[in-house]
């Protein structure tokens, strides 16, 4: 009989420990609903304004152009495939997954 009694006490101990996480989580849980509301944690950027690739892109060779004149280096410029180039080497990938294709056709 003395282990039951024992065991009551675990018990209780158990069930005290799980409604003080339950209260915690509820504590965390309302923190997150804030937080989540503030997107960003600043209060003077305007919500759910993101910046386009490109204009990142901008923003990057202008700065690295700034670093390369404080540096007293010239920026190197990209290069850069022509049109034709760039046609040339999708016809060729085409043409490899037509093969690849008909491989498999064969194959099936």
């Amino acid at each position: 009989m003395a282990d039951l009694v024992g065991l009551s006490e675990f018990v209780s101990k158990l069930r005290a420990a799980r409604t003080s996480l339950a209260d915690e989580l509820r504590h965390v849980d309302a923190a997150l609903v804030v937080l989540g509301k503030m997107k960003g944690g600043s209060s003077s950027t305007k919500p759910g304004r993101t910046m386009s690739a490109a204009g990142r892109r901008r923003i990057s060779l202008a700065q690295k152009a700034r670093w390369a004149k404080a540096k007293g280096q010239a920026p190197k410029a990209k290069r850069k495939m022509s049109a034709a180039g760039r046609k040339r080497i999708a016809a060729a990938q085409r043409a490899r997954w037509a093969k690849i294709r008909a491989a498999n056709k064969k194959a099936a």
